[in-house]
């Protein structure tokens, strides 16, 4: 059985990582499956979330979403994954490798534009973004950025599914 197909998506909070995955979604040939890692994390209890020990239940809901994938693709199902992947992320690397995967940086390249989404979302810090953009893992060799600031989420789709037709 061939392993399904991987799009992974990221980039700082607020860069248009679910609406780009949504968009692609609608316009790919293929079926794929959206696993978003706020998905894991926005399904613990809230109470969980102000334990002493939130950060090794986060690690957990990470771990959980790096094998989720793996699964979906071992089986043979398409995914778009979204999720910012840090500097400390590199487990999905060296998880996922060998698996037929394109890393995606999805970046918003406006700063005011981060806030200003950031702002309309209301669940996010305004500054989260910025915050996070020093910390986009380094160690990744991303196969394409789009920005959704400067191209549309169609136009970024596009360019992304090029890609895919072009494998």
């Amino acid at each position: 059985m061939d392993k399904g197909k991987i799009i992974f998506l990221t980039g700082v909070p607020s860069s248009g990582k679910t609406s780009l995955a949504r968009v692609l979604q609608a316009k790919l040939c293929k079926h794929y499956y959206w696993i978003s890692r706020d998905t894991f994390t926005d399904d613990m209890a809230p109470e969980t979330k102000k334990e002493n020990d939130w950060p090794e239940i986060y690690q957990t809901c990470c771990n959980l979403h790096n094998h989720s994938i793996k699964l979906f693709s071992d089986i043979g199902v398409n995914v778009i994954v979204d999720c910012v992947m840090l500097h400390e992320d590199n487990n999905y690397v060296n998880l996922l490798y060998g698996y037929p995967i394109l890393f995606i940086h999805v970046t918003c390249s406006s700063i005011t534009e981060l806030r200003r989404r950031e702002a309309e979302r209301g669940d996010r810090g305004i500054g989260q973004g910025e915050s996070q953009l020093a910390n986009i893992s380094p160690n990744i060799i991303f196969d394409a950025t789009v920005d959704t600031f400067e191209n549309t989420i169609d136009e970024c789709a596009n360019e992304i599914i090029k890609l895919i037709n072009d494998q």
